[in-house]
This record gives structure tokens, C-alpha cells and sequence, in this order.
């Protein structure tokens, strides 16, 4: 079960993160997301639970209480879709209708 976890803490590592899950079970990956500009946690992350139900209790009683002087929000991860914001930072993947358009303009 892949789970969401947000609000996070500045100083949360992936080792913090899988060590608070693991008290409900097998871990099989904790990762807290880091900026790829600054280096700093984007606040937010994904834990991997082997186990369905153990991941149900974690989102059940971890969601909305205090870790690391922050109240986290704790959902199950919904899959990555494509669409709007694919990781294109807002470019446009298709220029073409972009072309289209620029040659109705008057310069």
C-alpha cells in the first residue's frame, strides 16, 4: 500500500519517516520528497507498506496527530495521472496549437 504523507516537518529524513510507520508494520520504502533546486524538504512524502491492512491502521491513527511539532495529514497515495502538471513545469508538451495560434497575430 503506497501512502501520502504531508505536512512534514523541515527536519523529517526517510529514516524518521519509515521508523514512525514500521510501529505498524513492515516498511518497504519511506522517502520524504527534496527539492531539486534548494535541496529542502518539500515537506511531503510516500511511505510503502507491504502489508493492506497495517497501512489502514497507520492512515487511521497517524492521520491529523503531531509528529515532529507539526500536525501530518496521512491518505492513502493516489496514482500519478497524466495531465495538467506531468512534470512539465506549466511548458507546453504540444506546440503545434500554440504555432497555430502565433501565426494569427500581427507583428
Amino acid at each position: 500500500m503506497n501512502i501520502y504523507v504531508s505536512n512534514l516537518s523541515f527536519d523529517v529524513n526517510d529514516a524518521d519517516l519509515k521508523e514512525l510507520f514500521e510501529e505498524y508494520g513492515q516498511v518497504s520504502s519511506a522517502k520524504v520528497i527534496i527539492d531539486k533546486m534548494t535541496g529542502n524538504s518539500r515537506r511531503f512524502g510516500f511511505v510503502e507498506m507491504a502489508d493492506k491492512a497495517n497501512g489502514q491502521k497507520a492512515i487511521d491513527e497517524l492521520n491529523q496527530c503531531e509528529y515532529d511539532g507539526k500536525v501530518i495529514n496521512v491518505n492513502m497515495a493516489k496514482p500519478r495521472t497524466e495531465g495538467f502538471n506531468n512534470g512539465s513545469s506549466g511548458r507546453r508538451s504540444n506546440n503545434s496549437d500554440f504555432n497555430s495560434r502565433r501565426s494569427s497575430f500581427r507583428y
